[in-house]
């Protein structure tokens, strides 16, 4: 389906607890599967790419609101992510 925690935070390099602060203010929702004793969440591609943009803008000072909300443009737009020194991915 998607990508485990531990691989979303090798991969985006942001502090584990942040991430479960984005959860907990509903900005990702992931999917959580338990087996035995232990859940395990598993995030789509969309919450991905959201992890990523908010943790952009949360390095830069944002609040975690407003990072959200540029997040959520950057996302619909994402030709405003590039300014002249920055080549697409």
């Amino acid at each position: 389906m998607g990508i485990r925690t531990p691989e979303l935070l090798a991969q985006i390099d942001i502090p584990r607890q942040k991430l479960y602060y984005l959860e907990q203010k509903g900005f990702i929702k992931p999917h959580k599967t338990v087996i035995g004793d232990k859940e395990f969440r598993e995030y789509s591609e969309e919450d991905v790419k959201k992890v990523e943009y908010i943790w952009k803008y949360l390095k830069k000072g944002f609040k975690y609101k407003i990072a959200y909300e540029k997040a959520l443009e950057e996302l619909a737009s994402p030709q405003l992510s590039f300014t002249k020194n920055e080549k697409p991915s």
